[in-house]
């Protein structure tokens, strides 16, 4: 067991808005948890759902309304923007690419300090790509290192809870903003809001 976890979600909340005078809100996102040790936690959820933002708030792309992401013991959002990625790597679809505003010069910020472990997000990751195999022997390779792996995908076909079911070690499900931890597989297919967003997926896993 780490001494210090390998990421702590502290009361994250972040929250898009419109108006200036009288804002709406449009979508906020609220997240709080702890992996305390290495691990693949698999995440599903329909579209807009909030998985992205997420992600981009761990790795420190993205700034959040309230709360903080420590990431073996540092907060991300107070270390220097070239420097988060040697606590936590989005790695996602150049498609998906967002810019975002950066609050303070990079001088103010701290160093990321010596990191031998890092948190790795694998945002939308495509099952038709013909390299399934060796992608998911290097996430078992990352855990078994010492890395914390996030393993996002978007299942469009029964092959793809499978993989989920195999290398996956705790779940999550991201359904407008909310979080709902699983602890395995069976109680994440027992879920009504799960089964209603998989539909007849859910039939065809053995």
């Amino acid at each position: 067991m780490h001494s210090t976890p390998l990421l702590v979600v502290d009361n994250l909340l972040k929250v898009y808005t419109e108006g200036i005078f009288r804002k709406r809100i449009l979508f906020q996102l609220k997240a709080d948890f702890v992996i305390e040790k290495p691990t693949i936690i698999g995440i599903i959820g329909p579209n807009g759902a909030g998985k992205t933002t997420l992600f981009e708030l761990i790795s420190g792309r993205n700034i959040p309304t309230s709360g903080k992401v420590i990431c073996h013991g540092k907060n991300i959002h107070k270390v220097k923007y070239n420097e988060r990625r040697l606590l936590a790597i989005h790695h996602y679809n150049p498609n998906q690419f967002r810019r975002y505003k950066k609050p303070l010069p990079n001088f103010l910020l701290e160093p990321a300090g010596n990191s031998n472990r890092l948190i790795h997000l694998f945002d939308e990751f495509n099952t038709e790509e013909g390299f399934t195999g060796l992608l998911l022997n290097h996430f078992s390779k990352l855990r078994r290192q010492g890395h914390l792996v996030f393993f996002c995908i978007h299942p469009t076909k029964p092959f793809d809870l499978e993989i989920m079911r195999k290398i996956c070690e705790r779940y999550i499900f991201v359904h407008e903003g909310a979080l709902m931890q699983m602890p395995n597989f069976e109680t994440l297919l027992k879920d009504e809001r799960v089964r209603d967003y998989l539909g007849d997926l859910v039939e065809g896993v053995k």
